[in-house]
């Protein structure tokens, strides 16, 4: 795991954490577990349940729908968390559903739907070699306020 930070540990300075993860179902409650732990470090325990039921989506989505290595980057910065994971498919995710057809999807397949209740933003982003050592990919992100 990677981190960087600014001067001070309180939870106003900004920092940056990438947990590097193989294509294993497993990583996902590893990654859950380590978010938990690096919030309560910094001071923000009251955004662990948000923050670890959304990771937890994104990364079942990237290790579950690709077949590569995968990262989490978690970034806090001005009251804002937010939470990217990295594959290397570069196929764009599939939209959330309508609210109103949620009730109808089977478990597996609403986790962006979760994702977008959940957060306070969410998207995505596509990697080329250019921008990524690895080569082409994509992040998936969300946000949640200090607020939330």
């Amino acid at each position: 795991m990677h981190r960087s930070s600014d001067t001070g540990d309180d939870h106003t300075s900004p920092w940056q954490y990438t947990l590097h993860i193989p294509n294993d179902l497993r990583a996902v409650p590893i990654c859950r577990r380590t978010l938990g732990v690096i919030l309560s470090a910094h001071g923000l325990p009251h955004l662990a349940e948000a923050a670890e039921l959304v990771t937890t989506e994104l990364v079942a989505n990237a290790v579950t729908h690709t077949k590569g290595p995968a990262a989490l980057r978690l970034h806090w910065s001005e009251a804002v968390l937010r939470i990217e994971v990295w594959d290397a498919d570069p196929t764009p995710p599939r939209p959330p559903s309508p609210p109103a057809q949620d009730a109808l999807l089977p478990e597996a397949g609403r986790g962006l739907a979760l994702v977008k209740g959940c957060a306070d933003g969410w998207g995505w982003y596509h990697l080329d070699s250019a921008q990524l050592s690895d080569g082409e990919g994509k992040f998936v992100w969300c946000e949640l306020t200090e607020a939330a």
